[in-house]
C-alpha cells in the first residue's frame, strides 16, 4: 500500500506544466573520452586451470618451528593429518616469483573498527582485508581480472566443483572433503545450511554485506545432499550468474558449531541483537576457514592475526600455505594508510583517495622509497544517487516524501544532472589524467560499457534551471531557494538533505561540491555525514533523500551482485527498496531495466549478455536512474620486499586488491625479512599462544 501522498495537488501542477519543459534532447551532449593515463598496468591473463587444481601431493610441509614445537609436543597433528582429502593446490606457473618462503609480515593500516567477528551476523570486522583474511566462501572470484574473458568463470573454493542438471533448474556443488576450521573441527554441509537458513533465510538477521534470498533469485531453494554435497534449485534455468553471488561476500559460510548456541533459534535466552554481538572484537582465536586468525586486538590499536594450522591450500611442492605468519591492522585512519604504505611503515594500501595521487608518484620516483605504486584501470566512480521508494521506505516524513515524488520526476533528474559540473568535480579531487567524466551508469574501459549507448547530459546551468521552472519550482518568497507549488508542503523551500560518508575525504569533498553546484540552481542540500558504519545503517533504513556514494562491484563486473543493478527484489537495491509492506512501486523504466538483468542473468550467451547491456545503460543514463560525477584509477602500492605480486593487480574489480593478489601466495624472501611478528612461533588457540586458549 502506497502512503498517502502529501502533494496531491503539487504532484498535479508538476504533471501539468513538466511539458513546457525544454526538449530532453536538447541537454544532451557528446560524452569525451577518458583521458590516456601511461601508469596504468595490464595483467598477464590465464585460464583458471592455470591458477589452480584440486588434488593429493605426495607429502606436504610446514614451517620448521610448527612441526618441532607443536606436532612434535603432540598438541598438533601432523600436517597431512590437518589437510583435506584433497587440497587446493595453487600452480607454481601462475606465481610471479615461485614457490615462496615462510616468515615475515605484512602490516596493514585501516581506518574502520572492529565490531566483533560474527561476519554473517552482520557485524563489521573493521575492513581493510581483515574480512577477506579470515573468511572463505564457496567461490573465489578477486583473481578473476587475469583471467582470459572468453574464459571467465568464477574460481572454485569451498566448492570444489559443480554440475548442472540436464534442464538447468538444479546445480550441485561438491564441497572440499575433510577441511577443518581453524580450531580442528571439519568443514561440511551443517555450515553451509546454517548460514542459508538461519542467517540469509532469516529477516532478523542481515549478513554483513546485505546478503538476501533475492540475491541467489526469487524462489531459489538450497538442500544438503550429504556432508559434502549441497543442491540449489532456481526459478531460471542456467543461471550462471550467481556462481559469481556465491563469492565474497555473500556466501562466507561461518562456523555452526560456534554460531549455532548463540542464535535465537537454538537459544531462546538470546535475541537477535545478542546473537549478533556475541562474540566482540575481545573475543580470541574464532573458527576461521580462511588463512590468518585473530590473536590479539586491542582497541583503538591493534588488529594482530596468525597463520591458520589447518588451513587447507599449499602449493604445487606440498607447502602449506599461508607463506606470511602473520597481518598486522593497524587502527588509525583510511587516510593514515597511504601516508604509512608510501613511507613504508605499512606495507599494503589500496589507494583510492585521488587527492593523494600526486605526492605518491613523486614520493614512489625516488631510488630510496619503500614502497611502488600500480595503477589499474579506472574502476572507482562515485554517484549521487535519490531515494525513489515513494511508498514508506525509511517513513519519510511530508517534506522527504515530497522530494521522493521530485526524485521519481525524469525532468528533476536531467536538471540534477545538467547542474553538475562533472569536470570541475574532477579537478577538485586531483589534476592530471587520473579523473574521467562519468555520465553514470557502467564504467568505461570495463567489460560490458558501450559508448555508443550512453546517453550524456553535460554541464548545462541554463537547461537546468529551465527544467525546474517547467515543473513549477519556483522561488516564491525571494529567499534564493525555490518552493514547492502551493499544494506541496504548504510551499515550503525545497530542502534536501545529502548523506555521505565523513570518514573518506573523497566523499566529503564530492558531497560538498554538489551542495555548492546546486545553490546557484535555488536548491537548498543539507549534508548529513555520518561515520562509516552509521552512514551504512541509515541507507540501509532509507533515512536519505540523496546520497553520495562510491557504486558498488556490480558497476564493474556486472557479473557480480547482479541482481543489485535494479531493484529486482524488495530489499536488494541501494536507493529503491520496498516500503513498509514489502512491495516495490517501480516506474515503467525500472521495470525495463528489472526485466534487462532477469535475462542477463538467466542467460549465458556472451552475445546476448552484451547486448542487454547496451539496453541498461542506454536506459540507465537517458533516464538519469543516478547522476554519475567522477571515475578515476585506483593503485596499489605495496612494500617492494614482497613477492608474487601479480602484474596489473586492480585495486577493486572483481573484489579488493588484497583478495586479487592471492595473499595466501605472498611471500617475503629470506634477505629481505625483517623483525616485525609480534607473537612469533605461536598458534592460535594452541597451548602457551597468543590470547585465550
Amino acid at each position: 500500500m502506497r502512503k498517502p501522498i502529501y502533494a496531491l495537488g503539487g504532484a498535479g501542477l508538476l504533471l501539468s506544466v513538466s511539458m513546457l519543459a525544454i526538449p530532453a534532447q536538447e541537454l544532451t551532449g557528446d560524452l569525451p573520452d577518458p583521458p590516456d593515463f601511461a601508469a596504468q598496468s595490464e595483467p598477464n591473463f590465464v585460464s583458471v586451470g592455470d591458477i589452480l587444481e584440486f588434488k593429493a601431493l605426495p607429502e606436504y610441509h610446514e614451517p620448521d618451528w610448527v612441526t618441532s614445537k607443536y606436532v612434535e609436543a603432540g598438541t598438533l597433528p601432523p600436517v597431512a593429518e590437518r589437510l583435506p582429502k584433497e587440497p587446493l593446490v595453487f600452480k607454481i606457473g601462475d606465481m610471479p616469483d615461485g614457490v615462496g618462503v615462510y616468515g615475515d609480515v605484512m602490516r596493514h593500516v585501516i581506518g574502520g573498527r572492529p565490531e566483533g567477528w560474527n561476519y554473517v551476523g552482520g557485524q563489521s570486522q573493521g575492513w581493510g582485508g581483515i574480512d577477506i583474511g579470515l573468511s572463505e566462501c564457496l567461490t573465489r572470484t578477486g583473481p578473476l581480472f587475469e583471467v582470459k574473458a572468453d574464459e571467465l568463470e568464477p574460481l572454485p573454493n569451498l566448492a570444489k566443483s559443480w554440475e548442472w542438471s540436464e534442464d538447468g533448474h538444479e546445480l550441485t556443488m561438491h564441497l572440499i572433503e575433510g577441511a577443518k576450521w581453524s580450531d580442528g573441527d571439519p568443514f561440511d554441509s551443517e555450515d553451509v545450511m546454517f548460514y542459508w537458513e538461519d542467517n540469509v533465510l532469516d529477516p532478523n538477521v542481515s549478513p554483513l554485506n546485505g546478503a538476501t534470498p533475492e540475491s541467489f533469485g526469487v524462489g531459489t531453494t538450497l538442500e544438503a545432499i550429504d556432508a559434502y554435497t549441497i543442491k540449489w534449485t532456481f526459478k531460471d534455468a542456467f543461471p550462471t550468474q550467481y556462481l559469481y553471488t556465491m563469492a565474497y561476500g555473500t556466501f562466507c559460510p561461518g562456523p555452526s558449531h560456534i554460531l549455532k548456541p548463540e542464535h535465537p533459534k537454538y537459544n531462546s535466552a538470546n535475541t537477535y541483537d545478542q546473537y549478533k554481538n556475541a562474540f566482540p572484537p575481545e573475543y580470541m582465536n574464532i573458527p576461521v576457514m580462511g588463512a590468518w586468525v585473530p590473536v590479539e586486538y586491542r582497541p583503538d590499536d591493534i588488529v594482530v592475526m596468525r597463520r591458520n594450522p589447518y588451513y587447507w591450500k599449499v602449493d604445487e611442492n606440498g607447502n602449506q600455505l599461508p607463506y606470511l605468519n602473520e597481518l598486522h591492522y593497524r587502527l588509525s585512519t583510511w587516510a593514515d594508510r597511504d601516508v604509512q604504505a608510501v613511507a613504508g611503515s605499512g606495507d599494503f594500501s589500496n589507494l583510492e583517495q585521488a587527492e593523494s595521487y600526486v605526492e605518491a608518484l613523486r614520493r614512489s620516483a625516488e631510488d630510496t622509497a619503500p614502497a611502488r605504486l600500480q595503477f589499474g584501470a579506472r574502476t572507482i566512480g562515485y554517484a549521487l544517487q535519490f531515494n525513489f521508494s515513494a511508498n514508506g521506505w525509511g517513513e519519510p516524513d511530508e517534506r522527504a516524501q515530497a522530494i521522493r515524488e521530485l526524485n521519481r520526476n525524469p525532468e528533476f533528474r536531467k536538471a540534477i544532472s545538467a547542474a553538475v559540473d562533472r569536470q570541475r568535480l574532477g579537478e577538485s579531487l586531483v589534476r592530471g589524467p587520473f579523473t574521467a567524466i562519468y555520465p553514470g551508469g557502467l564504467y568505461a574501459g570495463t567489460a560490458y560499457y558501450d559508448k555508443a549507448s550512453t546517453v550524456y547530459y553535460p554541464f548545462n546551468a541554463d537547461g537546468a534551471g529551465a527544467l525546474l521552472d517547467g515543473l513549477g519550482l519556483v522561488d516564491t518568497d525571494g529567499n534564493g531557494i525555490r518552493n514547492f507549488p502551493a499544494g506541496t508542503t504548504g510551499g515550503a523551500d525545497v530542502e534536501i538533505t545529502l548523506l555521505a560518508n565523513s570518514d573518506y575525504g573523497t566523499d566529503t569533498n564530492l558531497a560538498e561540491g554538489i551542495i555548492a553546484m546546486m545553490e546557484p540552481l535555488g536548491l537548498r542540500v543539507i549534508a548529513n555525514f555520518q561515520q562509516g558504519t552509521a552512514r551504512d545503517d541509515m541507507a540501509q533504513a532509507g533515512q536519505f533523500d540523496w546520497q553520495v556514494v562510491r557504486q558498488g562491484a556490480e558497476m564493474v563486473s556486472v557479473v557480480q551482485n547482479t541482481a543489485a543493478l535494479a531493484p529486482t527484489g524488495p530489499t536488494i537495491h541501494s536507493f529503491h527498496r520496498g516500503g513498509t509492506d514489502g512491495t516495490l512501486d517501480l516506474l515503467p523504466f525500472e521495470q525495463e531495466l528489472v526485466d534487462i538483468v532477469t535475462k542477463f542473468v538467466s542467460t549465458s550467451d556472451n552475445a546476448e549478455r552484451s547486448e542487454l547491456m547496451k539496453q541498461y545503460q542506454q536506459i540507465f543514463t537517458e533516464n538519469v536512474y543516478s547522476v554519475g560525477l567522477t571515475q578515476y584509477p585506483g593503485a596499489l602500492i605495496i612494500n617492494k620486499r614482497f613477492a608474487n605480486i601479480p602484474a596489473g593487480a586492480p585495486i577493486f574489480m572483481f573484489n579488493w586488491a588484497e583478495d586479487n593478489i592471492i595473499r595466501e601466495r605472498v611471500f617475503v624472501p629470506a634477505d629481505k625479512q625483517g623483525d616485525f611478528e609480534l607473537h612469533p612461533e605461536t598458534l592460535p588457540g594452541a597451548p602457551g599462544s597468543a590470547g585465550p586458549a
